[in-house]
């Protein structure tokens, strides 16, 4: 016998009845003589609750569903699924017939034949709850959808207590929904009402709607799911919180095997068909994959995800605020398409870690970008470390959450000091002040260590930027050089600290520093450089790889200097394309002074620092330009460079605890000193060749006469003045004067015996003079007479091998040029 309520429940009781009567009147059953004698049995009750009832909120309206958006490479690839639900929005003809046979015979099967309420089930499930029994639901699927609904749309608001509101177990709730529900079947085919349910519903473990649940539980998608395990879908909604078939497959399993029993009883399908599908286990049906979307922890690109999401956030297109941006990202269903070449960047994480493994001992790390030159599209961006935390949730060279390639904006880092990849910006103020490429420029001679030249005359640098008068400012270069001029071309070929440091000084730190900012070469907290002479000239100050890639993208666009972006188009969940804001780019080179510096900076690869590791190594030899870079001590190395096509950036150093890679031993392999040539620019080379292998060799526009050789002037003779007068000539006609060593001459002692160029030269030019010595005799050599008495085949009397008894003498009237002696064995890996 069912339990009989004590004295005390009945008003309760009352009211429940009630309520429903009143469900039953406003549906016309009253009408049909149904219930009539507890109509009369309840006398007012009844009545209130009628009007309740009447005065309820029968408006009921949808917004769009909050669903996953999706971020893709450049070639389509799925690399993630920002969301606050993970729910992927599809109509019915996309979801398998089965799913929708399995989903209505547990929760509603009489679905399509009752209306808005299943009366039957309503009375069922309140007596039974009101006699005491276990409680039953008794709702239809459009009730079970409009409560959905409602709490989709609380959720979307942010409103929480409206969310909690919404599934709230009373009988208040339940008329509301009655009423609702009758509502929604006066604007809705039951078909359309079925794929809205199906799109709302949650089934465990972060997947909401049917779609994403296939994709999730069984990699297929919707259309695609066959009776196993749509009956295991079906199953998981009653209770995804404790039969979800990923972290609850036995309790899944059993729901499964109800829905099949159910279909079996409807006639759904037969009890053969029921017990066939039964037989494999939930667990061995899933294949759930390990990198699948979602958050960007599950990213195949994690790293870049992370950057993507940052950037997205900056875009007023989503939103006026963060907040906003952030609600569209993972509510709004977007399809994002980026300009990673994910392919590339496999490839270019995979030659990173041949040289530079990932958690490698030696605490060294490897990182590399990718621009596309006049778009500032981010092609790649990898890095040798692993995506996550140490177990100390430390992040080290192995294991880490932050990108060394990126600016702190975007979850990225200060920067790296850049070491002389910062020549370039001297280089090219140098250009820009008719310094030619076939010209000369000052290099007060040094030796390695602690043999350094003086840069700062008489120990003090005043320019507008800055006063700098700490003892001047020693500079050494990284193997001897003599003499107080060098050729720009070498001295860009082969790096030579003095020769850029003093050519700095001879320009203006503002200048140099003026083209730092117009280059955008800001550090990764988007400030300017500081205008210390080591920074503007040696790379002291740091630099996010990014953007120093985007720096000699410039130059591989002829000047043109585009902001960078990952993003190449974004759409919304109903297909319209949105309108992204157009990318400023502006021709901040003069195109001229731009062919100029890449014909210096291909001596690099051609016959410079790089020229070992980037051909001999890597074998890469089409047209190219590009620069060593080591910071001091050796902490962190570079070679940034470019194609026409491209511009790549690759740094190794050592990016958490900084350390000098000095008799070091990467990878396996033993460094005596890690330079720019060292590894970074056999990195280079190796990328390059690898990703430009289908590009056609192209060359670098020419520079013109005047980039080439200056503005030709006439230089005034000077030979035979004295030194003081040579030099304030030269000055007055606009030359810069270099005073070289003095030289034996049959010119009187203290005038000027040499004098380099002659005739003509570049406006504002070098010229070397020479002071004479004054004549100074060769030394006599004494030839020993022959001898006689020995017999010899040699007819001469002239030393083996010596072609002449005369002493060789200096006759040119011309200074000694500044040589380079390396130290033996290096062919070039300094820079």
């Amino acid at each position: 016998m069912p339990v009989r309520p004590d004295r005390a429940s009945m008003p309760h009781l009352m009211s429940l009845v009630a309520a429903f009567l009143a469900v039953s009147v406003a549906m016309g059953l009253l009408a049909a003589g149904l219930l009539m004698p507890a109509v009369g049995a309840m006398g007012g009750s009844s009545n209130k609750a009628i009007d309740a009832f009447e005065n309820i909120d029968k408006t009921f309206t949808t917004t769009a569903l909050s669903q996953q958006s999706e971020i893709r490479d450049a070639n389509g690839k799925l690399l993630a699924t920002p969301y606050d639900q993970n729910r992927i929005v599809v109509p019915l003809s996309k979801v398998a017939p089965i799913m929708q046979k399995a989903q209505i015979a547990i929760e509603d099967s009489r679905f399509y034949e009752h209306g808005a309420l299943d009366v039957r089930g309503t009375a069922r499930a309140f007596f039974n709850n009101a006699a005491g029994n276990a409680t039953q639901g008794g709702s239809s699927l459009t009730q079970q959808y409009v409560k959905l609904t409602l709490q989709a749309e609380a959720l979307k608001r942010g409103d929480e207590a409206a969310a909690e509101e919404a599934v709230d177990v009373n009988y208040g709730r339940k008329l509301r929904e009655m009423a609702l529900a009758m509502q929604v079947e006066k604007q809705m085919t039951k078909k359309q009402i079925l794929a809205g349910y199906l799109n709302l519903a949650y089934y465990g473990d972060q997947a909401y709607g049917v779609e994403a649940a296939a994709r999730h539980y069984f990699n297929v998608k919707a259309k695609e799911l066959n009776l196993t395990q749509a009956a295991t879908l079906a199953g998981v909604v009653q209770s995804p919180g404790s039969s979800d078939p990923h972290n609850n497959p036995e309790a899944a399993q059993k729901r499964r095997d109800i829905v099949l029993d159910r279909m079996a009883a409807l006639g759904i399908i037969t009890a053969k068909e029921a017990a066939s599908a039964k037989k494999p286990s939930v667990k061995s049906l899933l294949r759930i994959r390990d990198s699948e979307g979602g958050t960007c922890d599950r990213s195949v690109e994690p790293y870049f995800c992370n950057y993507v999401i940052a950037y997205l956030k900056t875009l007023k297109v989503l939103g006026k605020n963060v907040d906003e941006r952030t609600l569209a990202i993972n509510r709004g269903g977007l399809r994002i398409k980026t300009t990673l070449r994910s392919d590339w960047n496999q490839q270019i994480l995979k030659d990173l870690r041949s040289r530079v493994p990932a958690g490698d001992p030696s605490g060294v790390g490897a990182a590399a970008a990718v621009i596309e030159p006049g778009t500032g599209k981010v092609l790649a961006m990898a890095q040798t470390s692993e995506y996550g935390l140490s177990k100390d949730k430390k992040s080290t060279v192995g294991r880490t959450t932050q990108s060394w390639v990126v600016p702190t904006a975007y979850g990225g880092t200060l920067g790296f000091p850049i070491g002389s990849t910062a020549k370039v910006f001297t280089l090219l103020t140098a250009l820009e002040a008719g310094i030619p490429v076939n010209g000369s420029v000052p290099a007060p001679h040094a030796g390695v260590g602690k043999t350094n030249a003086h840069i700062f005359p008489n120990d003090v640098y005043i320019d507008e930027c800055r006063t700098y008068q700490q003892g001047g400012w020693s500079v050494n270069n990284d193997y001897q050089t003599t003499g107080e001029t060098q050729t720009f071309r070498k001295a860009t070929a082969d790096s030579i600290n003095t020769a850029f440091a003093a050519t700095m000084i001879k320009l203006g730190g503002c200048k140099v520093r003026d083209m730092w900012n117009r280059l955008s070469a800001f550090d990764g907290n988007g400030q300017e450089i500081s205008p210390d002479p080591s920074n503007l000239v040696l790379g002291s100050g740091s630099m996010p790889p990014l953007t120093l890639a985007n720096v000699y993208a410039t130059l591989a666009a002829n000047g043109k200097w585009c902001p960078v972006s990952p993003i190449e188009s974004i759409t919304t969940s109903d297909g319209k394309k949105l309108k992204l804001p157009a990318l400023k780019c502006k021709q901040v080179l003069d195109k001229d002074i731009v062919a100029g510096a890449d014909e210096l900076l291909k001596g690099v690869i051609t016959g410079g620092t790089g020229t070992t590791g980037i051909r001999s190594q890597a074998g890469f030899f089409k047209t190219a330009a590009g620069k060593t870079g080591t910071h001091e001590g050796h902490q962190q190395s570079w070679f940034v460079g470019y194609t026409t096509r491209l511009a790549l950036a690759v740094y190794v150093g050592t990016p958490i605890r900084q350390l000098e890679m000095d008799g070091i031993t990467i990878g396996g392999r033993y460094y005596g000193n890690v330079f720019g040539g060292t590894i970074a620019a056999p990195l280079w080379g190796i990328i390059m060749k690898q990703i430009t292998a289908d590009m056609p060799d192209e060359a670098f526009p020419a520079p013109s006469s005047k980039v080439l050789y200056g503005i030709q002037t006439p230089v005034p003779g000077v030979i035979g003045m004295a030194t003081a007068n040579a030099k304030a000539t030269l000055e007055a006609a606009g030359f810069t004067v270099a005073v070289g060593s003095p030289v034996s001459s049959t010119m009187p002692a203290g005038t000027i015996a040499a004098q380099s160029p002659q005739g003509s030269a570049a406006q504002g030019s070098i010229i070397s003079i020479s002071p004479s010595t004054g004549y100074v005799p060769p030394p006599v050599v004494h030839q020993p007479p022959p001898n006689t008495n020995t017999p010899s085949t040699n007819s001469s009397t002239k030393p083996p091998g010596n072609t002449s008894t005369t002493p060789a003498t200096n006759t040119s009237t011309k200074p000694s040029g500044n040589t380079v002696t390396k130290p033996p064995g290096n062919t070039g890996t300094k820079g």
